[in-house]
């Protein structure tokens, strides 16, 4: 919707990035299959983590990413990040591929979503979903225990 969104207005809170490309399959499959990422986001609303999609797909559009959201009900915002500084910065790979931001303002967890088997070229789901694991532990007050996994998908198609 054109606002400037900054880490810094979630001060003291939670935040998952996820980052996000409608034409990615492996993002289509865990929002429009498995409901992987809006059952994970929806689940820990309520316990005050924020969650926000970033599209650093250079040809996106703020069109794309609002149909995306209103015709998959993403209870979530859709950040363009076009010019790829974002995805830069903190080095996301793939879509998906996320980052949770402890209330410190340190990355606890980098990785996957889950667990699907590597090699795979179609999507699936994993067995083992790493971020609302990381997620409970972090609400807890634990030490996340899997801080970090190699993120799968589709490569960030990064802008120049």
């Amino acid at each position: 919707d054109g606002r400037k969104v900054k880490l810094s207005d979630y001060k003291d809170q939670i935040v998952v990035l996820e980052w996000f490309n409608p034409e990615c399959p492996f993002s289509k499959f865990h929002h429009e299959t498995a409901k992987t990422m809006v059952e994970t986001a929806k689940k820990y609303r309520e316990r005050g983590v924020v969650w926000l999609a970033v599209n650093s797909a250079i040809k996106t559009t703020p069109e794309a990413n609002r149909d995306f959201a209103q015709k998959n009900k993403l209870p979530y915002p859709i950040l363009d990040d076009r010019s790829g500084d974002v995805a830069r910065k903190y080095g996301a790979r793939t879509t998906p591929h996320v980052f949770i931001i402890a209330k410190d303002g340190s990355i606890a967890y980098d990785g996957a979503i889950d667990d699907a088997p590597p090699g795979k070229d179609q999507p699936s789901a994993g067995k083992v979903n790493y971020v609302d694991k990381a997620l409970s532990e972090l609400i807890l007050g634990r030490k996340v225990t899997v801080p970090n996994t190699p993120p799968y998908g589709s490569p960030v198609k990064y802008g120049k």
